[in-house]
């Protein structure tokens, strides 16, 4: 059984606990996230589901979004834009966000060294950490690129990656 299965047979399992149904759009809107593998807004996949199913609303595909968040399998996040982007790794595997601010383009990356560091300053403040969020904005590796190294002039975000 593959990582995403395995994701979608637990959302049918969450969904059964809670006396709700697996429905065929909420099955749709369930594999298109996870086959996304990125930060999605609710909006890019109800644009990428209307391709192949016009009859999924957008405010089925909010709800879904949040169904997936309460069933651990889905975190939302805000990178300095007014709308939430849904990541589908869940929020028990924890990891940080490099952002560029030119493109929009958002790259994860884990590094246990600083795992190590949270965790050493909030053991040290009698601190129980029950989520964390580390953002880095700046330039990605292309957009730098195509500024030919020199500093990139930071605008809005375009749309992300």
């Amino acid at each position: 059984m593959s990582d995403s299965d395995a994701r979608i047979q637990r959302f049918a399992e969450f969904l059964a606990r809670s006396g709700l149904k697996t429905t065929r759009q909420r099955d749709r809107i369930v594999r298109a996230f996870f086959a996304a593998g990125r930060h999605v807004s609710a909006e890019e996949l109800y644009h990428r589901l209307q391709t192949e199913d016009r009859g999924i609303g957008l405010v089925t595909v909010y709800r879904t979004l949040k169904l997936l968040r309460e069933a651990g399998l889905a975190t939302g996040r805000q990178f300095g834009d007014t709308y939430t982007r849904f990541d589908p790794n869940p929020a028990d595997r924890p990891h940080d966000h490099l952002i560029c601010t030119r493109c929009g383009k958002i790259q994860e990356f884990e590094d246990a060294s600083l795992h190590a560091v949270r965790e050493k300053a909030a053991r040290s403040l009698g601190f129980t950490v029950t989520e964390h969020k580390l953002e880095l904005y700046g330039f990605c590796r292309e957009c730098t690129r195509l500024a030919g190294g020199r500093p990139v002039r930071s605008g809005k975000a375009a749309r992300p990656v």
